[in-house]
């Protein structure tokens, strides 16, 4: 199994959530972030009063998926993630060596 974990722009958040259940994954967890990357922040005029913006906020989505759909998994978040401009974000991906659900005991692919 894989976890994807990817950092995307907050508007995205809804086509990333769509494309992922379009090719069968169920269960993800969302995490408001903020964060910069090779943009650096920006500066922005408030009341008159320039400041910089360093951490711009961000979205982190955590997937966990059997080792076959990890791929399309990757491309259905490029996809919808993609604006093409800097800050778009990045995505994460490890090995997972088990999972189990608190509930039923189950572990494995069950436990997904």
């Amino acid at each position: 199994m894989k976890k994807i974990e990817a950092i995307i722009k907050p508007f995205k958040l809804d086509e990333v959530k769509d494309a992922l259940h379009e090719i069968g994954l169920q269960g993800l967890t969302v995490v408001e972030a903020k964060g910069f990357g090779r943009q650096k922040g920006h500066t922005e005029l408030y009341r008159g009063a320039e400041y910089v913006v360093d951490f711009l906020p961000k979205v982190k989505i955590e997937v966990v998926c059997p080792d076959e759909l990890m791929e399309r998994a990757i491309e259905a978040i490029t996809a919808a993630a993609r604006t093409g401009r800097i800050g778009d974000g990045k995505i994460f991906v490890s090995d997972v060596q088990e999972v189990i659900r608190i509930r039923t005991g189950e572990r494995g692919d069950d436990a997904v």
